[in-house]
């Protein structure tokens, strides 16, 4: 069955930079849309990017600009460089994947119909 796993988070000095990473298992097939999320300790979820198949990504406001994200050329790993890392990132990163959409839905995080477990991201 298709699993997110993601892996990079670490504890970071706050104007470091940060590499995520999450491979898509269990299937053969690329997603039709990939992102990701991340929540902080008492914060909302926040969308930070979203990525289709084949299309440029659309970024949230508040990492714009520092987070980069990109794929392997086959499509089923994602990464998201974090550059300029400020306290406020820190949060639990979570990855996203779907087959249904080329991005134009998932108004939230849980209507994505894959999510990984996140990765930890802390900020000293």
């Amino acid at each position: 069955h298709v699993q997110l796993v993601e892996s990079g988070g670490d504890s970071v000095q706050a104007g470091g930079s940060l590499r995520l990473s999450c491979v898509v298992t269990g299937t053969f097939t690329v997603p039709l849309c990939m992102g990701w999320y991340r929540q902080g300790p008492g914060q909302e979820r926040e969308e930070i990017v979203r990525i289709p198949r084949n299309g440029l990504p659309r970024y949230g406001s508040s990492t714009q600009g520092r987070f980069t994200v990109s794929k392997d050329n086959a499509g089923k790993s994602l990464y998201l460089q974090m550059n300029s890392v400020q306290p406020s990132d820190a949060a639990m990163y979570y990855c996203v994947a779907d087959w249904r959409d080329n991005c134009a839905s998932y108004p939230d995080m849980v209507s994505w119909r894959y999510r990984g477990l996140g990765t930890q991201v802390t900020v000293s």
